[in-house]
């Protein structure tokens, strides 16, 4: 006489077993869904490479970088972005903001005037992040839609004083949060805001 084999026995880690694999699929992709816009959309990382915001970032540092700010508001001063190279679009630069729409730059040695219509006599930059100056004579007066930026290491940063103002359209977010190296973990890396009373 053949035993029987109840068909719950068979069937149910059958149905449990495909269960979990759909249970699996559509975790995927609800990951997917929020991770991708996400990355593309609100922030996504960059690792810092040359010396040209030094001593601020060091070469190899890992940020993330916050791109949703600049879809709600404006760029502000002293801001640390990263943006398209206005002569390259496929490479990505960091540099600080120094002058903002409108505006006119005048730069010698590491002194910075920036002249607009709240200070049509101009100010000059507070700047406690430059440790290493640099010589330069400059004057620049920028558009409806262009931004002046600078590295922190003056003295080997290819900037606005060399190739020009940054568009609008090719900011791309600021420095949110610094991840590697971990001693140096934070929130609004390289953060710096001027004096509200002198500064717009």
């Amino acid at each position: 006489m053949e035993n029987k084999i109840e068909e719950g026995e068979i069937v149910l880690p059958k149905i449990q077993e495909t269960e979990s694999v759909w249970k699996l699929v559509r975790f995927a992709v609800v990951a997917i869904l929020i991770v991708i816009p996400i990355r593309i959309f609100i922030a996504q990382p960059f690792v810092v490479s040359g010396s040209s915001m030094f001593p601020t970032f060091h070469n190899g540092e890992y940020l993330i970088v916050d791109e949703l700010s600049y879809r709600l508001r404006e760029p502000q001063r002293d801001e640390v972005t990263i943006f398209r190279y206005p002569k390259d679009p496929k490479k990505f630069y960091i540099k600080r903001i120094i002058g903002l729409p409108n505006e006119t730059i005048d730069i010698s040695g590491s002194s910075v005037t920036v002249t607009n219509t709240e200070h049509p006599d101009g100010f000059i930059l507070e700047q406690p992040f430059v440790e290493n100056n640099s010589n330069n004579i400059t004057h620049f007066e920028l558009k409806a839609d262009e931004y002046f930026v600078m590295g922190d290491n003056r003295a080997q940063s290819s900037d606005s004083r060399y190739w020009g103002a940054v568009p609008r359209k090719n900011l791309i977010g600021k420095a949110f949060l610094r991840l590697f190296p971990l001693n140096k973990l934070g929130i609004s890396p390289g953060s710096y805001k001027q004096d509200n009373s002198q500064v717009k």
